[in-house]
């Protein structure tokens, strides 16, 4: 077992160390203005260093044991969720999604994403190559990622909840999706969502009406409103993405310098909300600019192509569907964090990955690579298994025995002449 650690993906540890670099900084200039937060940075330390023992871990466990155990893997996750919605559940930001288990507190719908993951891909799997039927594959399948959604959507979690939507949608159409059925479902949610925006915009006052009045999601208003109609929101609504925009223009091309943003640094406190968590994006545009963004666009880049690699490397169909869901869950949050604050998104409480602070967050994705790992180091073993096998026991193994032996006997022959 202990094997496994020498396929261990370098490229991704190493890439690992550089977020772990610029997290851990980024996070202590994001809390140098506040007492409340002071120490978040030592913690990421800590979360790190658990983090790098969960990666080494995970790569000892054959992937195929959570595969061969999905159900249980969906089903434990399920019961966590739902835990949130009992007294045991706690509300942060506004949100019903937390568990606190003595000491440790946890957020359930960020553990959920690789066991959703990992569901979808193995019930995928089963077709065995074959073209996916709607009803009988497609709707199965939805039903499993609309579940948490539902719960996560009442725990109030837009940005996890959307989460689930994305994994479900990469991994269908890697996994055989017929055309015309990607078609029609290309189709309608493109309708449902241009749809919905011109009648957000339209009807704005019915729609603030009913999500306030008969959703209670009131806040929901103040989510959208910014990013479809930016000069008609409220000043509280647009404070976090218009201070924020402000922030990484403030940057310019290479920043104002390390803990030296307006912004961030003002005197009276950071004049944007969570700057150690769903915001640290503004940190790093304000004090390193463009080129700080830009480089760890490339680090996601890289980090992103690796999995890729893998994925493409195993012979193991689940194996492929697990990175791709995982690669779509990156994915996802990345656009997600950096594109609310440029105005492509709407505000969610979604994290950047290996950069915002957050033990549960942190502690997820490197599960996730961890669970890549044992992917790539499964793969390895079988490739090595497999050529030892063909050299045991194919033909040109004997011929080739019986060729030395040959020549050895025509020597032998040519000495006595």
């Amino acid at each position: 077992m202990l094997t496994k650690w020498k396929h261990i993906d370098w490229t991704l540890i190493i890439v690992l160390l550089c977020m772990m670099g610029i997290c851990i900084p980024l996070v202590h200039s994001a809390v140098a203005t506040s007492d409340r937060f002071r120490g978040l940075d030592t913690q990421m330390i800590f979360y790190y260093v658990l983090g790098f023992g969960v990666i080494f871990f995970m790569t000892l466990v054959d992937y195929r044991l959570y595969v061969k155990y999905f159900w249980i893997v969906y089903g434990g996750g399920m019961l966590l969720l739902l835990l949130t919605l009992t007294p045991l559940g706690q509300t942060q930001n506004g949100a019903q999604g937390w568990l606190k288990l003595g000491p440790i507190g946890m957020q359930p719908a960020e553990l959920f994403k690789l066991a959703l993951v990992i569901a979808i891909a193995s019930l995928l799997a089963k077709r065995n190559k074959e073209k996916l039927g709607f009803f009988a594959d497609v709707i199965p399948i939805g039903i499993v990622a609309f579940i948490p959604f539902a719960v996560v959507m009442v725990q109030n979690d837009l940005g996890n909840a959307l989460s689930y939507v994305l994994i479900l949608l990469g991994l269908l159409w890697i996994g055989n999706l017929k055309f015309t059925h990607a078609l029609i479902i290309f189709v309608l949610g493109a309708g449902l969502l241009f749809g919905g925006i011109k009648a957000y915009i339209t009807y704005h006052d019915q729609v603030s009406d009913f999500m306030t009045n008969t959703l209670g999601r009131a806040h929901w208003l103040d989510r959208i409103d910014p990013w479809l109609m930016p000069d008609e929101a409220s000043r509280d609504a647009s404070w976090q993405t218009k201070n924020g925009k402000y922030a990484i223009a403030g940057g310019g091309m290479t920043g104002q310098g390390y803990m030296q943003g307006d912004m961030v640094q003002n005197p009276t406190g950071s004049l944007v909300p969570y700057t150690y968590s769903d915001s640290i994006i503004v940190v790093i545009g304000e004090e390193f600019g463009f080129v700080g963004i830009s480089f760890l666009l490339v680090l996601y880049f890289i980090m992103i192509h690796r999995m890729i690699v893998i994925a493409l490397e195993c012979k193991d169909r689940v194996g492929s569907y697990i990175i791709v869901g995982i690669v779509a869950m990156f994915m996802y949050q990345i656009f997600e964090n950096i594109g609310m604050f440029i105005g492509l998104m709407p505000l969610t409480g979604i994290t950047l990955p290996f950069i915002s602070y957050g033990g549960t967050s942190l502690l997820i994705n490197m599960a996730s690579i961890g669970v890549v790992m044992s992917i790539r180091a499964c793969t390895k073993e079988d490739l090595v298994r497999d050529e030892f096998a063909d050299v045991k026991g194919s033909k040109v193994d004997d011929g080739g025995i019986q060729a030395i032996r040959g020549a050895l006997s025509r020597m032998g022959r040519s000495k006595k002449a």
